[in-house]
């Protein structure tokens, strides 16, 4: 798996701020799956007030959506599969 260019981290990290303050960090690198698949992995750093258990569900759906549509990461239309892990 390798780390994304900067322009790709650039638009990350601009996600990352649009979405703050209940998201602290996006990190993100483009590898295949154990399937082989092309994919994108981000890994999200949520604040301590977005991973209560009220509003954790509420804010990864946000993030997802937001990740998925400005990437256009839709499965038939994309060519990547993503993968999110949030912390």
């Amino acid at each position: 798996m390798m780390t994304v260019a900067v322009p790709i981290q650039d638009r990350v990290d601009q996600n990352a701020q649009s979405l703050a303050p209940d998201v602290r960090r996006i990190l993100c690198k483009v590898g295949q799956d154990q399937s082989d698949h092309p994919s994108i992995y981000f890994r999200v750093v949520l604040s301590d007030d977005a991973a209560h258990p009220d509003r954790l569900r509420l804010i990864t759906a946000k993030v997802r959506s937001k990740l998925t549509n400005d990437f256009d990461l839709e499965r038939s239309e994309s060519d990547r599969l993503p993968y999110f892990r949030f912390r």
